[in-house]
């Protein structure tokens, strides 16, 4: 059960994910919007998760768990903008609409980031 309510945060996640990076791509162009984009997501994950999927779990204040959180998922981060970048990069549907590019970089980063999470930031 926690999986799928962490999922459905990443889901809401991804939503972020896209919006930033179609915000942003103009000004910082796909690469840039895209760690801006993944700061932003990771950041409202973290929220919801902590008050939601892992309710009562984890300690210590807020700020150094969402610094957890970011430090601990770093491996879901290289994982998640590492195909989202391959994506852009080799792909020119990808690169002219990148909301495909940050699905698979959310689906390739979810399993980790959820062991680490549950393991590591909300034990």
């Amino acid at each position: 059960m926690q999986f799928l309510m962490f999922g459905a945060v990443g889901a809401f996640g991804w939503v972020l994910d896209t919006a930033t990076v179609y915000a942003l791509r103009a000004q910082l162009g796909l690469y840039g919007a895209g760690v801006v984009a993944y700061f932003v997501a990771a950041s409202g994950n973290w929220l919801l998760n902590r008050v939601w999927t892992f309710r009562g779990s984890g300690s210590g204040t807020m700020h150094r768990q969402w610094a957890r959180f970011l430090a601990v998922n770093g491996v879901g981060f290289v994982l998640n903008r590492g195909t989202y970048a391959l994506l852009v990069t080799f792909v020119a549907l990808c690169a002219a609409q990148p909301v495909f590019a940050t699905a698979a970089g959310a689906v390739a980063g979810m399993f980790v980031n959820f062991s680490l999470s549950r393991a590591i930031v909300f034990r």
